[in-house]
């Protein structure tokens, strides 16, 4: 299935998180926190501002980022995770 986002938002392939600790210890689903990073896999053209004028997002497809732990609609894109996202709730990108 393909998606394009639509406006400001971003279509984000959710990053697994880790099953085990540094120790060994092996974590449950249940007790995992969500993940807060992904992989931006398609952007949407912008929003306008009030004189009508386009301003684009700041990310492109293949980029690492860290959003806001609460942002987003959850959607299974051929059995993987994803997350379409407003460009506000990103909060930075991974160099």
């Amino acid at each position: 299935m393909k998606v394009k986002p639509l406006g400001n938002r971003v279509l984000i392939k959710a990053k697994e998180s880790e099953e085990k600790t540094q120790g060994g210890i092996y974590i449950p689903q249940t007790a995992q926190e969500k993940t807060q990073s992904g992989i931006v896999v398609a952007v949407g053209p912008g929003r306008k501002n009030d004189k009508g004028e386009l301003i684009a997002v700041e990310v492109k497809p293949g980029d690492e980022i860290i959003y806001d732990k609460y942002a987003g609609t959850q959607l299974k894109i051929d059995g993987a995770d994803h997350l379409v996202i407003s460009s506000d709730d990103i909060l930075a990108v991974v160099a």
